[in-house]
Order: C-alpha cells, then structure tokens, then sequence
C-alpha cells in the first residue's frame, strides 16, 4: 500500500500564541497568553503573580513560544481585570476564554464557577453536584486548581465544605484577599462566614459565625 504525504491544504494550522503582561495590578503582574480561534481572539491563560513564581516568568516558561502582542478584545480583558483586583464590581465574559481546550468536566465545573455571584461562595462538593457529579468533590477541586482562566473564571469563589478556604493559584492570602473585597466575611478561625453556599440547599455546612474579622 502507498501512504501519500497529508497535502498542506488538508493539515490543521497551529495557532501563533501571543503575549501580554499586565505589569501593575493590586496584586503583582498578571500574564496573558491568547490566541485566534476561528478567527476570534480567545484567552489561553492567565497567570498570577505569587510568591517566588511573578508572572512573567511562568508566562515564559509555560508559553517559551508565545510573541508579544495584543488586540482590542485582549486589552479590554487586560483593562477588566485590573479593575476586577481593584474590586470592581464586573463579570469578565465566559466567551474570552479557551475553554475547548477544557476536558469536559472541567468545562462543566468552570461554567459554574463562573455564574457564582459576586459577594458569594460555593463548595466544591457543590459544584461537582450542580455539574452531576454529586460525590466529586475532589475532581471539581483539582478541576478548579487547575483553571487556566482565573479572574476570568472566579475560582476564588469556591471554599471547601466547612467554610475554610483551599487552595488558590495566586496564593492563600490573595484568595482571602479577593473574597474580602467582594464583602465576604471570615470567623475567627478564617473560614467564610455566609449564610448559605452558592448552589446549596438551606444553611448549607456553613452557619454564619458569631463573631467575624472583616
């Protein structure tokens, strides 16, 4: 049998992936990697600034190939999440990002990441169930841990099941820091103090504490 050569014509083109620092926000530089797709500009990552790791340096590392450059709809996603780590009260849409990149569980969880409100938490075992997967706490947890879009997808809105924060890609005290701008309270004992969970039925595991630390 004779194997011909795949025809250019027929070969899927790699998309050129650029580069863009966001160098002063509240909380450090923040990196953007971004692409076309289908001839729309999408959100490849974002990367946080934490400590030892700034942005720029893991943008390099995860990205070596990336060219520096912009467009209009790359930099008003640059301008929104400056205003976000200053505390604005805004929602960056869904449809910047490159979530096809997503397995599709994890699209599933960061789509309901990303419908948390402003000023509320969810847990992961809520989240997992709100996807159907009741049970999967841990999976929609790394899912988040692993979220190539924070800001743009807020998974700092997400605590574990006793009010206790978790794990946070910019660092623990940007996560606590983040709630706190959007008016969440914490215990004594630094776990959230709501009423209620996001998704959750009733008071949820988490009563509001008695006494709070703004």
């Amino acid at each position: 049998m004779t194997v011909r050569p795949r025809s250019a014509a027929g070969a899927r083109s790699v998309p050129v992936v650029r580069r863009v620092l966001v160098p002063r926000t509240r909380f450090g530089p923040v990196g953007i990697a971004w692409a076309e797709r289908d001839g729309r500009p999408k959100v490849v990552r974002v990367l946080l600034t934490r400590p030892g790791a700034p942005a720029d340096r893991q943008l390099a590392r995860l990205h070596p190939e990336a060219r520096p450059g912009s467009c209009a709809a790359i930099r008003a996603v640059a301008d929104a999440i400056v205003l976000f780590l200053e505390g604005a009260d805004l929602a960056i849409p869904l449809d910047v990002a490159d979530l096809a990149a997503c397995a599709p569980f994890q699209r599933a969880v960061l789509r309901a990441e990303h419908a948390i409100p402003r000023g509320k938490v969810s847990t992961y075992g809520l989240l997992a169930a709100r996807v159907g997967r009741p049970g999967a706490a841990r999976a929609a947890g790394t899912a988040l841990a692993t979220n190539p879009f924070p800001l743009v997808v807020p998974c700092h809105r997400a605590v574990r099941s006793d009010g206790s924060p978790g794990g946070y890609q910019g660092g623990p005290a940007m996560k606590r820091a983040l709630l706190a701008l959007e008016g969440v309270r914490f215990d004594d004992a630094g776990r959230v103090a709501v009423a209620r969970f996001h998704y959750g039925r009733g008071g949820g595991a988490c009563r509001p504490a008695a006494r709070t630390r703004e």
